[in-house]
């Protein structure tokens, strides 16, 4: 499953959705100028990523459901 590409893309946009959002719970947690300058920005790119990575699970669930 390792030397699948999509996986791979799917598994990085993942973890990159877990990472922008441990950075915006910190900033959150923490406050101060970064929470008030980056908190809002943060949590739009989190659901952009999170919307992308959906999609990748999705295309490549499909894929191999059809045995593409």
């Amino acid at each position: 499953m390792f030397n699948d590409p999509l996986f791979v893309v799917a598994a990085v946009s993942a973890l990159l959705v877990l990472v922008i959002l441990a950075v915006g719970i910190a900033g959150f947690g923490k406050g101060g100028e970064f929470n008030r300058k980056h908190s809002n920005r943060m949590m739009r790119w989190r659901i952009y990523a999170q919307a992308a990575a959906i999609v990748l699970i999705l295309v490549f669930v499909f894929f191999r459901g059809t045995g593409g």
